[in-house]
């Protein structure tokens, strides 16, 4: 509704000024900004001697709680449905509410523009070479590979961008694709064969309602990296450089008979011997140039694990690592110079006493083991130089020889012998078995995404589930670990670390960090149940296997995006921290996951909620009451299955309530 006393409409555009504004979807709105004027206060004010009204602060933002769709409208849950609003709420008791929705740039597999008169595939794959690579699964209609699984992505700014074809300001989104889930014939998986793409968007930003349109495709090389293996979650650094991932770091000692690894090097190199797995799972950063191409860099010192997204915590060193891992644990990397990740220290954590999935329970303590430090150049060269049996020798059945030890490691019992001065080695490129071999707490499941609240210096961690290796008895679970809970709880949980200074690793050495996890307790715990009429067997109003991470410090609100088995439709959430209000906001497309969630407190003035989703229509179990509804649905909303959406989250004004004065 438009104000109408120019009291108001100068009230209106200092709350416009004051709260978190994403891109204006709907015409009224867009009208509505038009009206109240760009930058000076009496800009389209008729009279400009009117009293001006105190100026109203943030106060808070809340959304509201959108239903899950059922079959009722079985349209919704067939794609990006979204029926939250966002309300923002003022130190006068003014609020804006903004209603929401959802916008995609492209769905993989559309052409898009290359920035060159020319255009290009979104979600595409390349060799090594930089040449498409070919599907040939069904004769006569060979096409060039496109992901169903776009995943991390960051939106950011670059000094001095020009790209042509941009008439607002320029705006870059890097977006990465995980995999593809089948080959065109339907039947052929394609999971971890085929390397990884990047691809950089120049995006047009309209200053007057903030809405982003794509000019520009740009795909980077990914060669000089030896290109790139499963690529997950990520986060935008300190710096303004993407920090991606590369989880479910090859086996090393298995590689050479390994049929994925082996496809994975056929479809990148042309050849099933060359790929070389140590030169995945590490740490990818790509860094965008003013003109919208960007150049990549993989950091080899951050340990190599199941890389998911990470967090650079404000002082712009110590990074917060996910380990989407069976038998996973805490890694800590601390650079020694901030703003680069290309030399440091890596630690794992212990848990101490009292591990709980209770959030009403006392934090766990964490102590740091340091396993090492080292630059990335120094264990590239080891990569490239050693084999896996030169650092260590490896079991899967008891060798009855006392200099073995046993250990759990990516959900699987081994007996490993480290080879003499082979430590770093070790620590670096075989880090989660050296890290069990060390006495780390590595009893974690599944855990995914990270993210940081800065003000009040605590992060918060995904586990999507919380089973196996974690509970007591189980033959993955090590005792005395403090990993341990009673039952398994598959519906996952998020969990809160306190980050101090001043912390002394396990030998006794200063941790050069003020923002180290000191302990770890339970925020947000999903709710296993039977089986509900319409599939779920998690409940579906509360989080099931959270994934994607992503906290606003403007709005105080923690975002949840899942990979859910449990859950029919995926969702986003949205929780306030001070409030305790956990909010519906997005439904993903049933069988689909949500991915690339990116929150942008501000960026030239609007705020943007960044989501992707993958695999819509991969049906499980759980979706035997909807399938046969939903799947010609999905079929017809996405490229029969094979193209998924890269978007962002947008709003409409929908209501004004102006403070009396």
């Amino acid at each position: 509704m438009h104000p109408t006393p120019e009291l108001s409409r100068r009230r209106l555009l200092r709350m416009l000024g004051a709260a978190p504004m994403l891109p204006i979807a709907g015409a009224a709105g867009a009208s509505l900004l038009t009206a109240c004027g760009g930058g000076n206060d009496n800009d389209a004010l008729p009279n400009a001697t009117a009293p001006v009204a105190p100026v109203a602060t943030l106060g808070s933002v809340a959304f509201s709680s959108m239903a899950a769709p059922t079959l009722a409208n079985a349209a919704a849950m067939a794609t990006n449905t979204v029926g939250s609003t966002m309300t923002v709420n003022f130190s006068d008791s003014s609020k804006l509410d903004f209603k929401l929705a959802y916008q995609p740039f492209f769905i993989t597999g559309d052409r898009v523009a290359n920035g060159s008169g020319g255009t290009i595939l979104a979600g595409g794959y390349y060799d090594i070479r930089n040449q498409p690579i070919v599907d040939t699964t069904v004769p006569g209609k060979e096409r060039q590979f496109f992901s169903d699984a776009p995943d991390g992505t960051s939106l950011l700014t670059v000094p001095n961008a020009s790209v042509p074809g941009v008439k607002g300001k320029p705006v870059f989104a890097v977006v990465q694709f995980e995999y593809t889930t089948f080959a065109q014939d339907g039947k052929t998986g394609m999971y971890g064969r085929l390397p990884s793409p990047i691809g950089v968007l120049t995006l047009d930003q309209d200053q007057a309602t903030g809405k982003l349109t794509l000019v520009k495709y740009h795909n980077v090389d990914t060669s000089g990296v030896e290109g790139l293996w499963i690529t997950c979650g990520a986060s935008l650094s300190p710096w303004g450089t993407h920090l991606s991932s590369e989880e479910y770091e090859p086996n090393a000692f298995t590689a050479a008979s390994d049929a994925q690894f082996k496809a994975f090097s056929k479809n990148l190199y042309g050849s099933e011997t060359t790929a070389n797995p140590y030169h995945y799972g590490h740490l990818p950063e790509v860094t965008v140039n003013p003109d919208g191409t960007a150049s990549i860099k993989k950091h080899y010192c951050m340990g190599r694990i199941s890389h998911e997204l990470v967090q650079v915590m404000p002082d712009q060193r110590t990074v917060l690592m996910g380990d989407d891992a069976t038998n996973s644990g805490y890694f800590v990397f601390v650079a020694d110079k901030e703003k680069d990740l290309s030399s440091g220290a890596l630690y794992v954590a212990k848990v101490g006493a009292g591990f709980s999935l209770d959030p009403n329970a006392a934090a766990a303590p964490l102590t740091w083991i340091k396993l090492g430090a080292a630059t990335s150049a120094e264990i590239r060269a080891l990569a490239v130089s050693l084999r896996p049996t030169d650092i260590m020798e490896v079991r899967t059945s008891d060798p009855q020889d006392p200099t073995f030890t046993k250990v759990a490691a990516n959900g699987a019992i081994e007996w490993i012998k480290l080879k003499p001065g082979m430590d770093k080695a070790a620590a670096f490129l075989e880090t989660h078995r050296y890290a069990a071999l060390v006495g780390a707490s590595m009893g974690f499941t599944k855990m995914e995404g990270t993210t940081v609240n800065a003000k009040d210096k605590i992060a918060y961690s995904a586990l999507q589930n919380c089973q196996s290796s974690m509970v007591a008895g189980n033959a993955l679970n090590v005792a005395g670990n403090g990993v341990s809970i009673p039952k398994a709880l598959n519906a996952g949980a998020v969990m809160a670390l306190k980050l101090t200074g001043g912390q002394k690793d396990t030998l006794g050495a200063a941790i050069n960090s003020e923002w180290m996890p000191a302990d770890l307790k339970a925020l947000l715990t999903g709710e296993d149940i039977a089986a509900d009429a319409l599939g779920n067997t998690a409940n579906p109003d509360r989080i099931g296997n959270p994934d994607n991470l992503k906290f606003s410090e403007k709005m105080r609100t923690l975002f949840i995006g899942e990979d859910s088995g449990q859950h029919v439709n995926n969702f986003l959430w949205a929780y306030n921290v001070d409030t305790k209000v956990l909010s519906r906001v997005m439904s993903i497309p049933a069988g689909g996951e949500s991915t690339g969630l990116h929150a942008v407190d501000e960026l030239n003035g609007w705020t943007y909620i960044m989501s992707n989703f993958q695999h819509a229509g991969d049906w499980g179990g759980i979706h035997n009451v909807v399938k046969g509804t939903l799947d010609p649905l999905v079929r017809a909303n996405y490229k029969d299955k094979f193209g998924a959406a890269v978007g962002y989250l947008t709003a409409e004004l929908s209501q004004t309530k102006l403070a009396k004065g």
